[in-house]
């Protein structure tokens, strides 16, 4: 039987252990934990979400809809234990972190060809056919390998964690269920803010401490992910052109208009836990409570997790890697996950299906498949790969980076349904001949 290394069992690394093994590839997949932690993460379990506990969007006006659906023809691990540990968020695919995650690990520790080992890799293996899916939390040992393969053009960002409450702690009088325009069911807590309240949570927020950064980080933000303190700093009505943006929350009984509101978003299946909507943050824990407790209906907020904000590291993938996400210049080394240089859970989970799907047919010395950007998967792996700009960042997928319809669609949504039939047409055509 031919052997595959995956390096890594989060979303990325437990995709391409899945198709590897699908394809009675045997796989010996390294992961550090328990043995070695980073600081973001908690559980002993694969697939852990360190970040919110949504997958974004559902359906086909969506790309995360769109790549989604995608991955679910492709058998996703991912996508299985998303659809199992759902909990309740409106229009979007929200999930029960730990569940979720038991869910993913059950899958894969009772696959005959996955062999586990817990066990930090320091080095990039001298192996056949290896697939690196560390994360954006790659061990410093592993990192300094890989910058030395890729000529030391790495990239550094922050990402950040929200903040989460006790349902119970969380003042019912003053919050109201609803989503952003009636869209869905009404999943999410608001807190809504009169224009006095939110200038006075402006100044404080403004004033806040923030953590000091480690000797190892700079101070580079990416845009996907930017701590609310810093999207504030832009200006004084940023955060209500953002993540408080009052527009589709009016009050449901009373119509009601607010210069500005807050969503909490379920956390757990059970409901008893969420979590502030785009409050990632680098605070101090002290700095957290003070000011987000001056939201209306958190006063008296218990927070089981405050913010936390740690290093990111990605690669310049443009010439680096192939649309398969293979390294050009060393044939059967893969990578998969954020390091890659797509952004998102979905995204990451998608590259490993790409990287892992790959990597057994390079040792089955088959051709590869290259998923055309008519489809979401794609043009994630091709924006990746062919990026021409001059400042590299990762992507989330959008329908801006998936090829366009030949036809001219002035509806957006209906443009947007109908790239995602296409693209689930072409996906269909790709799996029946795999």
């Amino acid at each position: 039987m031919k052997k595959a290394i995956v390096i890594g069992a989060g979303l990325a690394g437990c995709e391409a252990a899945w198709q590897l093994a699908k394809q009675n590839i045997y796989v010996d997949l390294y992961e550090m934990k328990p043995e070695k932690r980073t600081p973001a993460h908690k559980l002993d379990t694969f697939g852990e979400l360190v970040c919110s506990n949504s997958l974004r969007a559902e359906g086909p006006e969506n790309g995360a809809g769109l790549l989604k659906d995608e991955m679910r023809l492709l058998d996703s691990v991912i996508m299985r234990a998303a659809d199992r540990t759902r909990v309740p968020a409106g229009g979007a695919l929200a999930v029960d972190r730990t569940t979720f995650s038991e869910a993913i690990t059950e899958q894969i520790t009772g696959c005959e060809n996955i062999h586990i080992i817990h066990e930090e890799v320091t080095n990039i293996p001298d192996a056949d056919c290896i697939v690196i899916a560390t994360g954006p939390l790659t061990s410093a040992p592993l990192a300094e390998k890989i910058a030395e393969l890729c000529g030391g053009d790495e990239l550094y960002f922050y990402d950040a964690a929200a903040p989460i409450v006790t349902a119970e702690s969380i003042d019912m009088n003053k919050v109201f269920r609803k989503a952003r325009y009636d869209k869905g069911t009404a999943d999410y807590l608001n807190c809504p803010m009169n224009r006095e309240e939110y200038e006075a949570f402006y100044e404080a927020l403004l004033g806040a401490e923030t953590a000091e950064l480690k000797d190892f980080e700079n101070n580079r933000v990416f845009e996907g992910c930017m701590p609310v303190e810093v999207m504030a700093a832009r200006g004084k009505e940023a955060l209500t052109f953002g993540p408080l943006k009052p527009v589709g929350l009016e009050h449901p009984e009373t119509g009601e208009r607010y210069h500005a509101v807050v969503q909490l978003r379920q956390d757990n299946a059970a409901g008893t836990l969420y979590n502030l909507v785009g409050f990632q943050t680098h605070l101090k824990f002290g700095e957290q409570k003070r000011v987000f407790s001056m939201i209306p209906g958190l006063e008296n907020a218990e927070f089981v997790r405050y913010g936390v904000m740690h290093r990111n590291t990605y690669l310049h993938a443009p010439g680096f890697l192939d649309a398969t996400y293979g390294v050009i210049k060393r044939p059967g080394l893969y990578f998969a996950g954020q390091m890659t240089g797509v952004e998102g859970y979905v995204e990451s989970a998608s590259s490993g299906i790409v990287a892992g799907l790959n990597a057994a047919r390079y040792l089955q010395g088959m051709p590869p498949v290259i998923f055309p950007s008519k489809t979401a998967t794609g043009a994630l792996s091709h924006y990746i790969s062919t990026f021409a700009g001059k400042n590299f960042q990762p992507m989330n997928i959008n329908f801006g980076i998936i090829d366009s319809l030949d036809e001219r669609e002035r509806n957006k949504r209906e443009r947007y349904r109908k790239i995602s039939a296409r693209a689930m047409s072409v996906m269909k055509g790709i799996v029946d001949e795999l």
